[in-house]
């Protein structure tokens, strides 16, 4: 059994362009917010959970509405490209209110945009169980994170070299107000339009699903009751997804301050070490998608909870600064990537072939939700509870080690291995 690497690459640009979004997104929305038009850090932080709360309710709404699309260009397409093409429009706009300091006509059309956002995230991460045969989506998925991640580094890339930025009282790198912002606007715009006008040229996605259907698997009908023992696995997965969301990105919305106030360090620190991980990630997820076909989906996850349970529970007993940090950091991407690569192609496994794009969409509802609820419950435990952060890892191993327990009882998605003669039939290497 073959995977067309180029193809699956291809149909990865449309998941590059959403990241290079979302990290440009992440990094300056918040200091535009705050710096530019003045807003409190609560303020800001709530308009920046919209997003996320938009994510659980919409995305599993247009993926389900995907799976019933049927168009000229195919069931996904049409949301990708239009999505992307309004997207690129309102992002364009938003950067001209930033530069006019109009602050409702930047929060209106800001609105406008993460509800696009919402509208394509589904159907483009759906496009490639949709063409991809079931044991081979562990390795696509793989590729499809890297593809991705280059999409986030190059936002990073024009945001140092096009932003000025300066240390602040505290040692943090921070943007200078006096500078314009519009043209990284356009740079990012430019981006995502180019990567996805590029895939809707080169890949034919009504040719590529008429392929899989008649020569890989048969549909089945999505009006079909799922099984009782999928039902359980389906929940049990759901709800580890939760779990694991909960621990990481509490690790990583709090480690600056956790770095500030338990090591007396820098803000700056935290980017270092949250960026070892980033890399071992990248690194990693090629690998890890083939130690999958060897392994099993299901046990590369449970290694990679282990893994991340392991570095959590040693972050503990580190009270200063230290290079063994990096080596934790680093195995805590290795462990991410694992649960990443598998966790997603498990979910839609449990799919009929016809409503992938509305389980993709649970898949994000339940990650998106955790990190809606964990910065609010681990910030009452670290504030409120008066626990201090040296709360935040013994925290991410509970959840961690919940996820494992959840997860453990996960009796289906695991990808079946394929029968010699048919190895033919799903040759799609060009």
């Amino acid at each position: 059994m073959k995977l067309n690497t180029k193809l699956t690459v291809l149909i990865g640009l449309s998941f590059m362009s959403i990241l290079c979004f979302w990290q440009f997104y992440d990094q300056v929305i918040p200091f535009l917010l705050e710096d530019k038009f003045g807003l409190s850090t609560f303020k800001a932080n709530a308009i920046m959970s919209v997003d996320n709360i938009l994510a659980v309710f919409m995305l599993p709404l247009f993926g389900a509405i995907s799976d019933k699309t049927n168009t000229r260009i195919g069931k996904r397409t049409p949301y990708i490209l239009y999505g992307t093409l309004a997207s690129v429009i309102l992002l364009v706009t938003l950067g001209i209110f930033q530069e006019k300091n109009n602050f409702w006509g930047f929060m209106a059309v800001l609105f406008m945009l993460l509800v696009v956002m919402s509208v394509y995230r589904s159907p483009s991460v759906a496009y490639m169980p949709d063409v991809t045969p079931k044991p081979l989506r562990s390795k696509a998925n793989a590729i499809i994170n890297l593809v991705g991640y280059i999409g986030g580094i190059f936002a990073t890339v024009v945001m140092m070299f096009m932003l000025k930025s300066e240390k602040n009282y505290d040692g943090e790198s921070v943007y200078l107000t006096d500078q314009t912002f519009l043209p990284v606007f356009i740079v990012i715009a430019g981006f995502m339009l180019i990567s996805v006008l590029v895939m809707v040229f080169s890949v034919k996605e009504n040719k590529l699903s008429k392929v899989l259907d008649d020569e890989i698997e048969s549909k089945v009908d999505s009006k079909e009751k799922m099984p009782k023992p999928v039902v359980i696995s389906f929940i049990l997965i759901l709800l580890s997804v939760f779990l694991w969301f909960m621990a990481y990105n509490a690790v990583t919305t709090a480690f600056s301050r956790y770095c500030a106030n338990v090591w007396n360090t820098d803000l700056g620190t935290s980017s270092s070490y949250l960026l070892v991980a980033t890399i071992s990630a990248i690194i990693a997820f090629v690998p890890l998608g083939f130690l999958s076909s060897a392994l099993g989906r299901k046990k590369t996850v449970l290694f990679g909870i282990v893994l991340m349970t392991v570095c959590y529970t040693c972050a503990i007993f580190i009270r200063q600064q230290t290079p063994i940090m990096y080596l934790i950091f680093a195995f805590v991407g290795i462990g991410w990537a694992a649960i990443n690569v598998n966790s997603f192609p498990m979910i839609v496994e449990m799919s009929a072939g016809s409503n992938v794009g509305k389980y993709t969409g649970y898949y994000y509802a339940f990650s998106m939700s955790a990190q809606i609820v964990t910065p609010l419950l681990s910030g009452l435990f670290i504030d409120n509870f008066g626990l201090g952060y040296k709360i935040l890892f013994p925290y991410a191993v509970v959840f961690s080690a919940l996820s494992f327990i959840t997860m453990s009882f996960v009796k289906h998605g695991d990808s079946k291995p394929v029968k010699k003669e048919l190895l033919e039939n799903f040759d799609f290497e060009d």
